[in-house]
C-alpha cells in the first residue's frame, strides 16, 4: 500500500468562487450584487459630473463671476450628498453580501470536513496544516477581498471609459513637429496616461511577484504560532508540573522566529513595493499639467479646464493603474486562494485508504472478521487478525503488549482506520467508542454529559443519577456551570465522566479503549460491574493491561505484532 499523497490540483480560483453563485443562495446574492453595482455605477456619474463641475467653479473663480459661484457652490452640495449616501450603502450592502458568502462558504467547508471523518484523516495523515485557520480566516478573506476587487474592478472599468472620452475631447491634439512636418497626435494625453500606467504595472509586477509565495508562508507561520500557544493554554497544568515553561517559551520563540524570518521577507518585498508605487504617484501629480502646459500657454483652453484636464488625467491614469494599486491586495488574495483551493481538493479526494479494509453495516448483526489484516499507513503490515464472531451480548477483552497495534484494531472496528485488507461487519446499531481519554467539549456540564447529543436530551434527574452512580455526585449541583471541564477534572474525573455518559447514551455496542486506566482498582471494578448491571445486553469490547478485568469478559484475544491473535479459553463471568 502507498502512503497517503496530496491529490492532484483540480480547483481553481473561478471554481471556488463560483460555488457561491450557483448555490441555493444566488439569487438573494445576485440581486443584492446587482444593487450594489448600480450604486458604484452611480457614483461614478457623480464622479463625471464633479469633474465638469471643476472646470466651471474655477472658470467662475479666475473671472471673479459671483453670480455662478454660489449656484456652484449649491450644485457640489448636492452632488456630494448624494455620493456620500450612495457611499455609504454600497459599503453597507457590500459587507452584508461578503458576510452570506462567508457563511455559506463556512457551513461548506465544515460539512465537507467533518463528513465522512475527513476531518480525522486529514489530521492523521498531515496532509494540511492549519485547517482551523483556512476555516476561520481564509474563507472570510476570500469573500470580502474577492467582493472588494470584482466591483473595484468594475468601477474602474466604467469610469475609465468615461474619463477615457472626456480627456480626449478635452485636451485635443497635440501638434509637433518631426523632421520639418508638422504631426498631429489626437488624443495625446489618453496615449500618455496609458504609456505611464503600463510602465508602472511592468515595474510593480517585476518587484512585487514575489510577495504571493511570501504571503502564503506568512499566513502559515502565523497560524503555526498561534496553535503553539493554543497548546499551551490547553496543557497549562502539565507543563507546570512538568516545570516546563522553559521549553515552552524556547519552543514559542522558535515559531515566533519564523514569523521573523519570513516577515523580513515581506518588508523586504513592500518596500519595493511602496518605492515603486510612490515615485509612481509623485510623478503623476505634475505629469497632466506638465503635458497639458503648453496648449494651456497658447489659450487653447481656460484655467478651469486645465484643472479639468489634469483631473481626468489622473482619474484615467488611476483606472490604468488599478493593477498597481491593487498589486499587494492581489497578492495576499491569491495566497489565499491557493491554501483554499489545496484544501478543497483534500475535501473532494476520495480517501487515500480507499479499497484496503472493508466495512459493513447489517441489521442485527454480530461483529465479524474475516481475513482481517491491519497495516500502517506506509503499507507495513501491523496485525493479523484471527475470523471472529462477537455475538449480541458478547463481552470481549483484547490483550497485548504496547505496539501491538489493540487501538487501531478498534479504530478499524469502528469505520477510523482502513489501511489493510479483509473485511468487518458490524451492527447497525448505536455504538460508542470511549478511548483513554474522552473528548470533553466546551460548555456546560450537562453538554459535556450529552455529548454528543443535545443536552435537551435527557433531563436534570438523569444527569443527576448518573453521576452520582460513578461517583461524582458533587458535580450534581454544577450542570449549568460553563467552564473548561477537560482542565478542571482530573483524569481519572474524566474517565468517571465517560461512564456517566455510557450510562445515559446506552448504546449497543460499546467499545472501550483503556476507558479505566487513570482508576484504581477498586473504582475500575466497581464501574464495570455498574456497567453491567445496568446495560446487560451491551456487546462490549474492552481494550486494557490489567488482569482483573478478564473476570468480565467471557472471552479474550491475545494480540501479537504481525502475528495472528490467538482466542482465549472462555471465562465465566462472575458478578461482583
Amino acid at each position: 500500500m502507498e502512503c497517503p499523497v496530496t491529490p492532484a490540483k483540480k480547483n481553481t480560483a473561478w471554481s471556488l468562487i463560483r460555488l457561491f453563485w450557483v448555490s441555493q443562495e444566488r439569487w438573494p446574492a445576485r440581486g443584492l450584487l446587482a444593487l450594489i453595482v448600480a450604486m458604484n455605477l452611480a457614483i461614478v456619474y457623480i464622479n463625471v459630473r464633479l469633474n465638469s463641475w471643476s472646470a466651471q467653479f474655477y472658470n467662475a473663480l479666475e473671472s471673479k463671476d459671483t453670480a455662478h459661484f454660489r449656484p456652484l457652490l449649491l450644485s457640489f452640495t448636492t452632488l456630494a450628498l448624494g455620493y456620500i449616501v450612495l457611499a455609504v450603502y454600497a459599503l453597507y450592502f457590500k459587507q452584508m453580501l461578503g458576510f452570506r458568502w462567508r457563511r455559506w462558504l463556512t457551513a461548506d467547508y465544515l460539512h465537507r470536513w467533518l463528513g465522512e471523518h475527513a476531518f480525522y484523516r486529514i489530521e492523521r495523515d498531515r496532509l494540511a496544516d492549519n485547517p482551523d485557520q483556512r476555516i476561520a480566516d481564509d474563507l472570510q478573506s476570500l469573500a470580502t477581498t474577492t467582493l472588494a476587487l470584482s466591483l473595484d474592478l468594475l468601477s474602474t472599468v466604467v469610469t475609465l471609459v468615461s474619463f477615457v472620452v472626456i480627456l480626449w475631447s478635452l485636451a485635443g491634439p497635440l501638434l509637433a513637429h518631426v523632421a520639418g512636418h508638422a504631426v498631429s497626435i489626437p488624443g495625446y494625453m489618453v496615449w500618455a496616461a496609458a504609456a505611464y500606467a503600463l510602465l508602472g504595472s511592468f515595474a510593480m509586477h517585476r518587484f512585487g511577484r514575489p510577495l504571493v509565495g511570501v504571503n502564503y508562508q506568512q499566513q502559515r507561520v502565523e497560524a503555526n504560532f498561534r496553535f503553539g500557544l493554543v497548546r499551551l493554554r490547553e496543557n497549562a497544568e502539565s507543563i507546570a508540573l512538568y516545570d516546563g515553561a522553559r521549553a515552552e517559551a524556547a519552543h514559542a520563540a522558535t515559531l515566533f522566529e519564523r514569523i521573523r524570518d519570513n516577515w523580513r521577507l515581506v518588508m523586504r518585498y513592500t518596500k519595493r513595493l511602496t518605492l515603486v508605487s510612490s515615485l509612481y504617484g509623485q510623478i503623476a501629480v505634475v505629469l497632466p499639467l506638465a503635458l497639458a502646459a503648453p496648449r494651456y500657454f497658447a489659450g487653447a483652453f481656460s484655467f478651469g479646464v486645465l484643472i479639468q484636464i489634469g483631473r481626468a488625467f489622473d482619474t484615467v491614469s488611476d483606472s490604468l493603474s488599478w493593477f498597481i494599486n491593487s498589486y499587494a491586495t492581489l497578492a495576499e488574495w491569491r495566497a489565499t486562494v491557493n491554501r483554499l483551493c489545496e484544501f478543497r481538493d483534500l475535501l473532494e479526494a476520495p480517501p487515500p485508504e480507499a479499497g484496503g479494509i472493508e466495512l459493513r453495516m447489517a441489521e442485527g448483526a454480530a461483529v465479524r472478521t474475516h481475513g482481517l489484516q491491519i497495516a500502517l499507513p506506509n503499507g507495513q503490515p501491523l496485525l493479523r487478525v484471527p475470523d471472529l464472531r462477537i455475538a449480541r451480548g458478547g463481552r470481549w477483552l483484547v490483550r497485548g503488549p504496547s505496539g501491538a497495534g489493540k487501538s487501531t484494531l478498534l479504530r478499524a472496528l469502528c469505520g477510523l482506520w482502513h489501511f489493510g485488507s479483509g473485511s468487518i461487519v458490524r451492527p447497525a446499531a448505536h455504538v460508542l467508542f470511549v478511548p483513554q481519554r474522552s473528548y470533553l467539549p466546551l460548555g456546560s456540564l450537562r453538554d459535556v454529559l450529552a455529548y454528543p447529543d443535545a443536552a435537551s436530551a435527557h433531563d436534570d434527574a438523569a444527569y443527576q443519577e448518573v453521576l452520582g452512580a460513578v461517583g461524582l455526585a458533587p458535580l450534581a449541583a454544577s450542570l449549568d456551570e460553563q467552564t473548561s471541564w477537560s482542565s478542571r477534572l482530573s483524569p481519572g474525573e474524566q474517565q468517571r465522566l465517560a461512564f456517566a455518559r455510557v450510562l445515559l447514551q446506552r448504546p449497543e455496542l460499546l467499545v472501550l479503549d483503556e476507558a479505566t486506566s487513570a482508576l484504581d482498582p477498586a473504582a475500575e471494578h466497581a464501574l464495570y460491574a455498574l456497567l453491567l448491571q445496568r446495560l446487560p445486553e451491551v456487546t462490549l469490547i474492552s481494550v486494557a493491561h490489567r488482569e482483573a478485568l478478564q473476570a468480565f469478559h467471557p472471552h479474550t484475544v491475545d494480540l501479537a505484532p504481525g502475528a495472528a491473535g490467538k482466542g482465549g479459553a472462555p471465562m465465566q463471568y462472575a458478578p461482583a
